[in-house]
């Protein structure tokens, strides 16, 4: 079973990838409220997969996926944006991010996104 970070500032949007993911396999092991604090939850809990939020307050997801870059250069890492954020994907991707899902998504295209990351 994989485990998970989710890192998100939106506490219904962490809850909705949290419930779409227990119910498929995967193993929430802890959730962060920005990137700050997820970059430290990384280091404490070593996950297999983590997804990041891009706008966030104190650290934005940009800045936590190259923090955690740094930590693991094999971080599978998992950009969840909204629409209209395109560039900042192209970015992160670009920065080491496995893929993306972009807000608001589909239950069957998160769990196709987490199953081709697990690979």
């Amino acid at each position: 079973m994989k485990s998970v970070l989710i890192v998100d500032d939106a506490a219904f949007m962490r809850l909705s990838l949290k419930n779409v993911l227990e119910k498929n396999g995967f193993n929430i092991v802890g959730e962060a409220e920005n990137g700050l604090v997820g970059v430290k939850k990384y280091k404490e809990l070593n996950p297999d997969i983590v997804t990041l939020d891009i706008t966030m307050p104190e650290m934005d997801g940009l800045t936590a996926l190259k923090e955690i870059m740094k930590i693991d250069k094999t971080a599978n890492i998992i950009i969840v944006s909204a629409m209209g954020q395109e560039w900042y994907v192209r970015e992160a991707i670009a920065c080491g991010a496995k893929s993306f899902i972009v807000k608001p998504f589909s239950n069957d295209h998160v769990i196709k996104v987490f199953e081709k990351v697990s690979e």
